[in-house]
């Protein structure tokens, strides 16, 4: 690799506040906010909108669209088949 081309690769909290979520990773992303972490060392702070905690499909509370009825309505409205 190529020297002093790449972003440094480094801890990083990132923080879902929405839920009340935070977990500690390794990223290139960088913030000017920092946090105490668990371990009594600080790392910076990356505020996302969804995470894991957040997000309705790993939470079991996303809508099922009902696909059946669309094409029985599609094929009421059209008919089945091609040209009469």
């Amino acid at each position: 690799m190529k020297p002093n081309i790449h972003p440094n690769y480094g801890p990083v909290v990132f923080r879902d506040n929405s839920a009340g979520f935070a977990f500690l990773t390794r990223s290139t992303m960088t913030s000017e906010q920092s946090i105490e972490w668990e371990d009594g060392n600080t790392y910076p702070v990356v505020d996302v909108d969804v995470s894991s905690a957040s997000h309705p499909f790993y939470t079991g509370k996303q809508k099922v669209l009902d696909t059946a009825g669309r094409v029985e309505k599609f094929n009421r409205r059209y008919g089945k088949g091609g040209a009469n």
